[in-house]
Order: structure tokens, then sequence, then C-alpha cells
């Protein structure tokens, strides 16, 4: 996997989002973090993203409202959705909107670096 690439992360349990930088990071990308997808929006700076990483369930905007809004700005950057709650339809309905991978938490670290790797290597 290329290193130096930009990767996203948004999630509003801290200690997922913590673990998940740190992880990210170890495999030598910059990472940037936001608590919510609102602060990830009000940040505004996505042009340099590579890849997303975003929970599907949170307060306010969803992940899933996150990425409809992604695509409607023209954003075609992988997304990755990772939840605590994971079902056949939710993940059917990511993947036909294009997301890249659909994970349920707990994931391995394993899963989410083959994930991080494929959506990176097809940017």
């Amino acid at each position: 996997m290329a290193a130096n690439r930009i990767v996203a992360i948004v999630d509003d349990d801290e200690a997922v989002r913590t673990a998940t930088v740190s992880l990210v990071r170890s495999l030598g990308h910059d990472v940037r973090s936001f608590a919510s997808a609102e602060d990830f929006l009000r940040h505004g700076d996505d042009e340099g993203i590579d890849c997303l990483v975003t929970d599907v369930h949170m307060p306010g905007i969803d992940g899933t409202a996150l990425h409809r809004h992604l695509i409607a700005r023209g954003r075609t950057y992988p997304v990755v959705f990772m939840t605590g709650y994971p079902d056949d339809a939710m993940r059917d309905s990511v993947m036909a909107a294009g997301a890249f991978c659909y994970l349920g938490k707990p994931f391995s670290g394993d899963e989410l670096v083959a994930c991080l790797e494929r959506a990176l290597e097809e940017r």
C-alpha cells in the first residue's frame, strides 16, 4: 500500500476513532480525524482525501447521509463504512450506493487494513 495517503476518519465514538487513527497512522498514512459528519463537512477541505472511513450510526448527520452529500458534491474517493449494528439490508444499501467496504464492529485491524489496501490501490 502506498504510504503518505490521506485518510479521513469520522466516528462519534472516541475510543474507536482513536484506535482507528492509530492503526491507519501505523501504516504510514496521514490522518484527519473528526468526531462527527458535521465537523468533517465544516472542515471543508476534503479534496486531498484519498479514503474516508466513517461510522454508519452517528447523531446528527449519519454516515449514509454524509456519503450521499459527498456524492452530490462530486467526491469520488472510496468510503469505508463501519457499524456497531451490522445488518444485511444496510450493507446492501451502502454498497449499492458506491461504498467500498462495510465492516461490523468490532472488526479486526487486519480487516480494516485489507479494506484500506484495496481502496487505496484503486484510488
